[in-house]
């Protein structure tokens, strides 16, 4: 007995004739760089190099020509540059990308009739061969471009066969491999056999979108007495130390009306006072909503003010994008279609088990009152703070709304405003963060904050230096945020804030802290990775000369990062021999090679630890014995290493890492 089982139509279906003629004789596959064949872009930034690479053969032993074309996605006018073969059918060559928006790029070859020709003419009088024949051969190609080519080439070519029939075998073979004839042939040669790939998009963004520092801070809470709400204009006493800390992204929380209903109190309770503030992410009131301005904070024109002086300090304002409603918000009573209604008639809240937020609801994308209304609206708020100098949107837990969603929305702000750029706050599994950076999220917030020990995050940098998170996800290190108070830095004191500000500071282009962090501020909820006495229910005013801070530090490592190009990006991390497990040793080069810097961090808050390590001489060029110039980029202290093989010790009470440039002597 038999059983007859379905056959995939695609193995079984003949290609009839007249279609196998028509395929490409050329193979072009495994271009890099490439998302998804082509249906996202992949992330550049302004002023760099795309470096495209590219299996690209065909049958037989026929030399190819291989050329990579580009231009802006919105001219016409495409530019070229020969790909050079790098063996074992690879290609590769670069393109510049000078302006921020969108390229695209695509491969071109075909067989080099001409080069093909003098390949195997080379061989064969190399070897001793009559090449009679060949040269014959050779004059024909010679006629048959002649022919396809006018004016001056047209001239020149005839010269050329002029010169060819006067001349001895020896000196034919030298004229026909001669870089001159090489050329006059490459320009009027045959494409035979052209194979043409797909045009493959790359979206550039500006230099801040791969390199920046952010710095958060709750505008109300810029005060010197928790019962005076702060003001933007309070803010503006912080700005020139937020900018001498190296800072120059700074990001507000939600800055529209709280709702009064359902109100949270301090540390989350859910009986509020009549002055406590609430929630900021309870966005609207009667006062307005997600086009708002907290009455409290300060009038537009205040903001407008705010905006300005930072950008006198070197900052951008970054703000909030929380697609999310207090039971207050006017949209209840304007568009009761956008929500979810329960059976009897109560809204339904937004709930992640076994946590409840009573005063927070959310919208519906597909209610069938909701389209195109509320994505409309949405995106038009969006335009609407761009109006008012906002450049830079923190977007709360977008991976909780429809992905074409953000696809449209994002496409349609940087068509209009291509220097908008997205921060993804999406702590969710890692196919959806990477599927918000394809969809057109500049940069994302990442497991950064849970990796501690040395393999946990040495797998992680490696991980974001890989296909395909090094094409679509730019990470973004905070160290913490108003939401996670890391269970790391509960009870390791100042080095530990130190530990993770260097980490993160090294190990990307782009980091983060919620202010407090350079306080060392750790107080926790009992059992759980959230601030005691949260900020985000009360106003807290700090005091940032307080013994202990970190403050110095920080702007160090802000100053150690803008001057060496190596660390402006997460890309290049290298992880390098140090035999101890509780030191994290990893170096970065910048793409010249003239800028190496050598990360050494002890995970260990609480003892010293020393290990012999390896200096990467061999990525120099050196030899294991060779000498080699080391500075301390936090102290400027400077030295000479002889050899590989090295020492060190760290006692994290002085300063848990070395961050050292090496150069050769």
């Amino acid at each position: 007995m038999t059983a007859d089982f379905p056959q995939d139509p695609d193995s079984t279906a003949n290609l009839p004739l007249s279609q196998a003629l028509l395929l490409p004789r050329i193979a072009i596959e495994s271009t890099s760089p490439v998302l998804e064949n082509g249906e996202f872009a992949v992330k550049a930034t302004a002023g760099q190099q795309v470096d495209v690479r590219s299996k690209v053969f065909v049958d037989g032993h026929d030399r190819l020509a291989v050329v990579l074309h580009w231009r802006r996605a919105s001219s016409g006018d495409w530019s070229a540059t020969p790909m050079q073969f790098l063996g074992n059918d690879s290609w590769s060559a670069q393109f510049p990308v000078p302006e921020v928006g969108r390229y695209v790029f695509c491969i071109e070859a075909w067989i080099d009739r001409y080069a093909s020709f003098c390949h195997e003419l080379e061989k064969k009088h190399q070897a001793g061969i009559a090449v009679s024949l060949e040269l014959q051969e050779g004059r024909i190609l010679v006629q048959h471009a002649i022919e396809r080519s006018q004016g001056e080439l047209h001239e020149q070519l005839q010269a050329l066969l002029g010169q060819l029939s006067g001349l001895l075998e020896t000196e034919q073979v030298a004229l026909f491999m001669h870089e001159h004839s090489a050329q006059l042939m490459a320009e009027a040669q045959n494409h035979a056999y052209l194979s043409l790939s797909p045009e493959y998009p790359v979206e550039v963004e500006r230099q801040l979108a791969q390199f920046a520092s952010w710095y958060e801070l709750f505008p109300r809470s810029v005060t010197d007495d928790p019962a005076r709400h702060g003001t933007f204009n309070d803010v503006h006493q912080r700005l020139p130390m937020i900018h001498d800390m190296g800072f120059d992204v700074l990001y507000f929380p939600p800055i529209h009306p709280i709702g009064r209903r359902h109100r949270k109190g301090p540390n989350n309770s859910l009986q509020a006072g009549p002055d406590d503030p609430g929630s900021p992410y309870a966005i609207g009131s009667e006062e307005g909503g997600h086009d708002a301005i907290h009455p409290q904070l300060g009038t537009r024109d205040d903001f407008r003010r705010l905006v300005a002086a930072a950008a006198d300090h070197g900052l951008e304002i970054a703000l909030d994008f929380a697609i999310q409603c207090s039971q207050d918000h006017p949209w209840l009573k304007q568009h009761p279609g956008w929500f979810n209604w329960r059976p009897d008639g109560t809204i339904r809240y937004a709930e992640n088990p076994p946590k409840k937020y009573q005063d927070i609801v959310n919208v519906d994308f597909y209610a069938p009152d909701a389209i195109p209304g509320l994505w409309l609206e949405l995106r038009d708020i969006v335009l609407g703070w761009v109006d008012e100098g906002v450049k830079i949107f923190r977007v709360d837990n977008p991976h909780t709304k429809p992905l074409p969603f953000w696809q449209w929305l994002i496409a349609e702000v940087r068509a209009l405003h291509p220097q908008v750029m997205f921060l993804a706050e999406a702590f969710t599994t890692p196919a959806m963060m990477a599927r918000l950076g394809k969809v057109g999220y500049t940069q994302s917030y990442t497991y950064f904050t849970w990796r501690n020990t040395k393999a946990e995050l040495a797998a992680y940098f490696t991980e974001l230096n890989e296909s395909p998170l090094r094409e679509c996800f730019r990470p973004n290190f905070f160290v913490n945020t108003p939401d996670i108070n890391p269970g790391f830095l509960h009870d390791s004191g100042r080095p530990g804030f130190l530990i993770r500000a260097a980490l993160a500071t090294m190990g990307s282009g782009l980091w983060g802290m919620y202010s407090g962090f350079e306080l060392c501020e750790s107080a926790a909820v009992a059992g759980k990775e959230e601030y005691l006495d949260s900020e985000k229910y009360q106003i807290r005013p700090r005091d940032f000369s307080a013994p202990g801070n970190i403050v110095a530090e920080i702007a160090q490592l802000n100053r150690i990062r803008r001057q060496n190009p190596a660390l402006h990006s997460h890309l290049g991390f290298t992880l390098y021999n140090a035999w101890n497990d509780n030191i994290l040793y990893f170096g970065k080069r910048s793409a010249d090679g003239s800028n190496f810097v050598l990360v050494a961090i002890s995970l260990d808050p609480h003892n010293a630890q020393e290990a012999h390590f390896e200096l990467p001489l061999w990525e120099m060029g050196l030899a294991d014995d060779a000498w080699t110039s080391g500075e301390d980029l936090m102290n400027g202290h400077r030295w000479t290493w002889y050899g590989k093989t090295q020492w060190m010790r760290i006692e994290p009470w002085q300063q848990p890492f070395g961050i050292w440039r090496i150069k050769p002597l």
